[in-house]
């Protein structure tokens, strides 16, 4: 399975490049839509809350027919670990991880105040199934 790395500068609008970067390497593999949300949420999280907004973060993406796995690594500088949040219904933040988890199969977050690295392993949806 192939793997391609990038590293993104901890800026609003590399998010968006990382996004386009990871449609890019997917082309029209039936997980993009759903790889390019993730890449979105991940990197949003990493450049909100670690140091990553005054660095960068790590995005490595990983294809192959039936799977795609997104690993986002940020800079740490936090004691916080990555965690699914339940926000009241008003709140204009905190659904990042929880719509991570509801498209992928998988996701696995480790690490600590050097940095955390959340992998999340995407499987095309079955036919007639919505996609996150």
């Amino acid at each position: 399975m192939p793997t391609h790395r990038r590293t993104f500068a901890g800026l609003p609008q590399e998010v968006s490049q990382a996004r386009r970067w990871t449609r890019a390497i997917l082309g029209t593999h039936p997980c993009a839509d759903d790889a390019a949300l993730v890449v979105s949420e991940l990197g949003a999280n990493a450049i909100t809350h670690t140091a990553s907004g005054d660095g960068s973060f790590l995005l490595a993406v990983t294809h192959a027919e039936t799977t795609v796995t997104i690993t986002v690594t940020d800079a740490g500088g936090t004691t916080s670990h990555p965690h699914v949040e339940h926000p009241a219904e008003d709140s204009p933040s905190g659904r990042g991880l929880a719509l991570v988890t509801t498209c992928a199969t998988k996701v696995h977050i480790h690490g600590d105040h050097q940095g955390h690295t959340v992998t999340a392993e995407l499987r095309p949806k079955p036919p007639g199934a919505s996609s996150c």
